[in-house]
């Protein structure tokens, strides 16, 4: 008898794991498909078989106690494990299935990532993808996240990382802007405009740019810009232009639909911005030794929607 009862526990304590790792009940029993309400009752039950408190909650966050975070640490292991030797047995019916949580860039996934992923999804049925838009980074361990999307300089150590497509900056007005205020003929003329940016931590933005002709030069230019609007979404910025705010660098992605159309035209076009972007979209994911057959389904998916990149400055 009390074995069984140990036994009926492995759920709950397997549930305290991924409430340890997400953080929150709410975020907790989304991963698991379980309601909210289901995963505190498992949990309160958890605490009555060990007699101790596992989890201090308060109106706004929670935390483990020492006993809990004992147990987690104990038995973490263990489920690793059984995830592992699980992911390799579904992966033996040789389809892609299980949830893939996915995060990337706002603008990237609504214009770029959205029309792969539906495609993919209608090839593969048994495949479910909760995709999180965040133009900030998340942290792929400690919120659950099988795959990043990123356009970055250089990924982490500690992750897998994919290269997806090549990406650049753009710098983009409309024509009406253009004629009210003058088309920038070199990159000292942009100080005249108002240049609509991506905040970063320094207190004087500027924008670094080389000639793209090398019979020009490689000598970088870094212009101090001012503008009455810094966002920190390239489809905040690329709306400001729209309406003819002012001059915006944005990443090509973003820019792409409104430049084909004409209603955004290139400022500066014999000149390249560097700096402002990362130059590669990676797909990246915390290091596993097995990696679900979905997970490398979808990177493949990925890889040959994007391997032509975006072709502004084609």
């Amino acid at each position: 008898m009390e074995e069984q009862k140990i036994n009926a526990l492995w759920t709950p304590v397997h549930w305290l794991s991924v409430l340890a790792q997400q953080g929150s009940y709410t975020a907790a029993a989304a991963r698991l498909g379980v309601s909210k309400a289901a995963m505190s009752q498992r949990i309160a039950e958890l605490e009555r078989a060990a007699q101790v408190t596992l989890v201090q909650r308060t109106t706004r966050s929670l935390r483990l106690t020492e006993a809990g975070q004992r147990l987690v640490d104990e038995t973490r292991a263990s489920f690793e494990q059984i995830e592992h030797s699980f992911a390799q047995l579904r992966d033996l019916a040789g389809q892609p299935s299980g949830l893939i949580r996915v995060t990337a860039p706002v603008a990237l996934a609504r214009q770029q990532l959205m029309p792969l992923f539906t495609e993919f999804l209608r090839r593969h049925p048994q495949v479910r993808i909760e995709l999180d838009m965040a133009d900030r980074l998340r942290s792929l361990a400690t919120e659950g996240f099988d795959l990043a999307i990123r356009h970055t300089g250089q990924p982490p150590d500690t992750h897998v990382a994919w290269a997806l497509c090549g990406t650049e900056s753009v710098l983009v007005a409309t024509r009406a802007y253009l004629r009210r205020r003058g088309e920038p003929q070199i990159p000292a003329d942009l100080q005249a405009h108002n240049c609509l940016h991506y905040p970063r931590s320094q207190d004087t933005p500027a924008w670094t740019l080389e000639p793209r002709d090398p019979g020009q030069g490689s000598e970088r230019i870094t212009v101090p810009v001012t503008g009455n609007l810094a966002a920190n979404n390239s489809e905040a910025l690329r709306e400001a232009a729209l309406a003819g705010a002012g001059i915006a660098l944005m990443p090509d992605f973003s820019a792409l639909t409104a430049l084909r159309k004409g209603q955004l035209v290139p400022v500066l076009p014999q000149w390249r911005p560097v700096g402002g972007f990362a130059e590669t979209i990676y797909a990246i994911r915390p290091y596993a030794p097995h990696v679900p057959r979905a997970v490398v389904a979808l990177v493949e998916e990925l890889r040959k929607g994007l391997k032509a990149g975006f072709g502004v400055s084609a």
